[in-house]
């Protein structure tokens, strides 16, 4: 009996030591916690700088698989060149046709975004690889055709008898500089690129195009895209919030504000839901 009142009576005693010793091992000191706070930017910083990156549609030109409003989630991994000292812990591939692609326009157009001092600016783009180095492609009644294949493309506008475009739809059977949108440099270049009828794309060149069809400028107004301008691919759409198409050609401290204050107004009424989180093909 003695030793059970012993044993009883020392638990009590030093659990309140035990509870001190584990309290003081993890109270951080201030200088652990603004530590520990700079971790997290650090690594979050890195994520949003070379892991992913978010981008919004300013345009019509992928429509209906991305509509304006739509902010995206891209992945700057998957596409990027390998690099040998990260290689075995991240999975690398070349884009394929159909990959939807962000990637910086390789030409400047007349209407493009010019900086202070009058220089272009970096313009991104999205739209959808059509055709890698070596194809030959060409369109027949607005149906992409590589290396002699018909192309299964249901996300693409179709090709109607009211919207019908020589251009567009028979390319590349009408020369770029025939039209208006076209770039001066790629209506140079056109003619040695064209075999039997067939535009081939060079080494290192990818051609994109908007599944828009008919309300895209895409590769077929300013040619192909190189490797180094490629940019990622969107893994899904974070927020899609109803907007005009002039919206994002707005400049201005006070029209942004305004727009601000316009998305906090509806915000649950012009947020499109159903496209919350779905995944972009």
């Amino acid at each position: 009996m003695t030793k059970q009142k012993v044993l009883v009576s020392k638990a009590p005693a030093e659990a309140p030591r035990r509870l001190e010793v584990a309290a003081e091992r993890v109270e951080e000191t201030p200088f652990e916690a603004v530590a520990s706070i700079c971790s997290v930017l650090v690594v979050g910083l890195f994520i949003l700088t070379f892991l992913v990156q978010n981008f919004v549609i300013p345009s019509g030109s992928m429509e209906n698989t991305l509509l304006v409003g739509d902010h995206l989630v891209v992945d700057r991994i998957t596409l990027a060149p390998p690099a040998k000292w990260i290689e075995p812990l991240v999975h690398y591939r070349e884009p394929r046709r159909g990959d939807i692609i962000v990637f910086i326009k390789p030409v400047t157009s007349p209407g493009d975004p010019v900086d202070a001092d009058g220089k272009p600016e970096y313009l991104f783009l999205v739209k959808r690889l059509v055709a890698v180095p070596g194809d030959h492609l060409h369109l027949r009644n607005g149906i992409v055709i590589i290396n002699g294949v018909a192309q299964a493309q249901p996300y693409a506008q179709p090709t109607t008898p009211d919207n019908f475009s020589e251009f567009l739809d028979e390319f590349p059977a009408v020369p770029p500089g025939e039209v208006p949108g076209s770039t001066e440099s790629w209506d140079v270049a056109f003619p040695t690129y064209i075999q039997n009828g067939d535009l081939v794309v060079p080494p290192g060149m990818y051609f994109m195009m908007g599944d828009n069809r008919h309300n895209s400028l895409d590769s077929r107004y300013w040619g192909f895209v190189p490797r180094a301008n490629i940019v990622g691919r969107p893994l899904f759409n974070y927020w899609s919030f109803r907007s005009p198409e002039s919206e994002y050609e707005q400049t201005g401290l006070g029209h942004r504000i305004a727009w601000m204050g316009h998305v906090a107004l509806h915000f649950f009424t012009d947020t499109r839901w159903k496209r919350t989180f779905r995944r972009t093909r």
